[in-house]
């Protein structure tokens, strides 16, 4: 992230909390629409359009390049499926922006690690597929880009040489963004990083994207991103879009499915913290132990207090880190630079239910599956 940012406003007709955004000015389009204004008859964006689905590179490819003949403009959003309103706004970004939207469906094994819930990750083809078709006809009615491209491999497309490795070293082809990769998320899951930047290059190649698409709840994976596309000079360019949010404060995240009613609620410890620590800042604060401490303390207490009850009233939770972050490196600072600002960002696991009650909402997985939950607040510059 540069030091140079601007605010983007985001309008939400879903009732839906956003989390204002810091765009690096070179990102930031100027009033300016990239729609094209070719006129040629077999591309014409009309109500009548279908979104055509792919699951092998060679038609895909063949389909953007005949958009690029006719000087049209991809937006990629590249997502793991189990769609929610997160996936849907970058949605709306990339068709504000572009005359076509591709959206990647495929959960990627090699950022999965060994011992981690690959087998048990949310799959809603059916569901996801309704809800970009209901999307796609709000966006043609609003006469802004459609979706025109859905692209859903299997495995064997994506890694067509040797099965994914997700052990270390691993076998295979890998593309991995070091020391930024292993910090943070990083330390907590060896692999995850390495899957992503390896599948999203796979994903840029094939889709070969103007533009691509994330969201800000996932920050250090956006670094990691811009970090990829600035090393390996690849020809796109990255839009970040705002966090999500219930109105009570949790980011919107496919794996919130699994958390039901009682992890839910403790769940929100990690956006109350991290609020707690952007007030500090707000309030004139600079070193790391002042921004940081009632955070930590936040969090400390709600540990106490959740050990305290009964096992079949408690939600247990682990904290695996709250960090305070230079934002190009994601390396802990001692002191904010008032010029650059930080990003404040953490990470805590939800423990499985010890006694779930009868007819208690337990979420898929009957309380029983951990649930890694991240949030971030980006710190803006003040000088």
């Amino acid at each position: 992230m540069a030091p140079l940012l601007r605010r983007l406003t985001v309008r939400n007709t879903h009732g839906l909390m956003t989390t204002p955004l810091r765009f690096p000015s070179r990102y930031v389009a100027k009033s300016t629409r990239f729609l094209s204004t070719t006129s040629t008859l077999h591309f014409a964006v009309t109500s009548a359009l279908r979104t055509q689905v792919f699951h092998d590179v060679d038609p895909l490819r063949k389909y953007r390049r005949d958009l690029l003949l006719s000087k049209r403009t991809v937006g990629l959003v590249p997502t793991m499926g189990a769609l929610h309103e997160g996936h849907l706004s970058l949605v709306r970004q990339a068709a504000a922006e572009n005359t076509d939207v591709f959206v990647t469906v495929y959960v990627n094994p090699t950022q999965f690690g060994l011992n981690e819930d690959l087998a048990s990750y949310p799959k809603t083809w059916e569901a996801d597929m309704a809800m970009l078709s209901t999307l796609d006809k709000e966006l043609a009615s609003a006469g802004a880009g459609r979706v025109s491209a859905v692209f859903a491999p299997s495995t064997k497309t994506m890694y067509p040489t040797l099965p994914p490795d997700s052990s270390i070293p691993g076998a295979g082809s890998f593309v991995e963004i070091r020391p930024l990769g292993q910090l943070l998320e990083g330390a907590s899951r060896p692999v995850f990083f390495r899957g992503v930047a390896t599948v999203c290059m796979k994903l840029f190649n094939i889709c070969a994207p103007d533009r691509v698409y994330f969201g800000q709840k996932d920050i250090q994976q956006t670094v990691v991103i811009r970090r990829l596309v600035k090393d390996f000079h690849l020809d796109t360019e990255v839009r970040i879009g705002p966090t999500q949010r219930q109105e009570d404060g949790l980011a919107l995240s496919s794996r919130n499915v699994y958390l039901g009613t009682r992890r839910r609620t403790v769940g929100l410890v990690l956006s109350q913290a991290l609020r707690k620590a952007e007030a500090q800042y707000k309030a004139g604060k600079r070193r790391r132990g002042d921004i940081l401490w009632p955070a930590n303390a936040h969090a400390d207490n709600l540990v106490q207090e959740q050990d305290g009850l009964e096992p079949g009233k408690r939600a247990r939770f682990e904290v695996d880190y709250l960090s305070l972050a230079d934002p190009d490196t994601m390396e802990e600072v001692e002191e904010v630079d008032e010029t650059r600002g930080a990003i404040l960002s953490g990470a805590v696991k939800m423990l499985s239910l010890e006694e779930p009650a009868d007819g208690e909402e337990l979420g898929v997985g009957g309380g029983q599956i951990l649930v890694r939950l991240l949030d971030n607040i980006v710190l803006d510059p003040v000088a």
